[in-house]
């Protein structure tokens, strides 16, 4: 099968944490004969994979390295500590029925933090004290926190992928933020990559967004004569010739 012959498909890279369901949902819905295939990458290889072409677009975390890269942000991930449910800062905030309010960096001075190697909130300073060793996942990290060896800050949705009965959250004010970002690579915005595009950035089917085949030109109008029909009675008389208006004429008068 030469490469002309392969049927066109799209593939989808995201990093944990990120749920690329809607959008594929949509996809499926308006591009039914394309396949689409999702690939789950770690955060750390995101960025390299579109770049090498292993897939045509991914969903990863800003900060990170864009060279020969598009990148649309989408939203703002809500930074949390992920403790565990009887330690102090989650206690006092639920007998104060204080659920929703934020963690501050102080509060979490007298506390080891871990720092995952695979990381992605770019700190200039960790809060707390530092661990002896940095754990190699977020995975690694959160079995950490359950065993009671520290905290761990990170953005909302992977303390939602690593939830645990034992292990709770708090908003963390004034950390570092991860944005979540579409991207694929800079000297290839395909025509599959202008549809993904338009359903990410919530473009409706009709939208004159992205490329499209122009417009067919209306077609010229064609003259009765050409179509078959007959001119309509009395279509292309000039005035003045001919009968006169009024039907016939009468009989001329006799002189006396």
């Amino acid at each position: 099968m030469t490469g002309s012959d392969v049927p066109p498909s799209f593939r989808l890279a995201y990093v944990p944490g990120v749920t690329p369901a809607k959008w594929v949902r949509i996809w499926h819905e308006r591009m039914p004969e394309v396949p689409l295939t999702l690939h789950q990458v770690p955060a750390a290889e995101a960025a390299g994979l579109v770049r090498d072409g292993g897939a045509d677009a991914v969903f990863l975390r800003l900060p990170t390295d864009r060279t020969g890269l598009h990148a649309i942000p989408l939203y703002t991930e809500t930074t949390v500590v992920v403790v565990p449910k009887d330690h102090l800062v989650a206690v006092s905030k639920e007998m104060s029925k204080e659920m929703s309010e934020e963690v501050s960096a102080e509060d979490l001075a007298d506390d080891v933090v871990l720092h995952p190697l695979d990381d992605t909130l770019g700190w200039d300073r960790l809060p707390g004290r530092p661990a002896i060793e940095r754990p190699a996942t977020t995975a690694d990290a959160i079995e950490l926190v359950a065993a009671g060896v520290g905290l761990l800050v990170v953005p909302q949705s992977l303390a939602r992928l690593h939830h645990r009965k034992d292990l709770t959250y708090r908003p963390l004010s004034g950390g570092p933020e991860s944005r979540v970002a579409l991207s694929w690579p800079e000297d290839e915005t395909t025509d599959l990559m202008e549809q993904f595009i338009g359903i990410v950035r919530g473009r409706t089917v009709n939208s004159t967004r992205g490329r499209q085949a122009p417009a067919p030109a209306p077609a010229k109008r064609k003259r009765p004569e050409a179509e078959g029909r007959k001119p309509a009675a009395g279509r292309g008389r000039q005035r003045g010739s001919g009968a006169p208006r009024g039907g016939k004429r009468g009989k001329p008068r006799r002189r006396s």
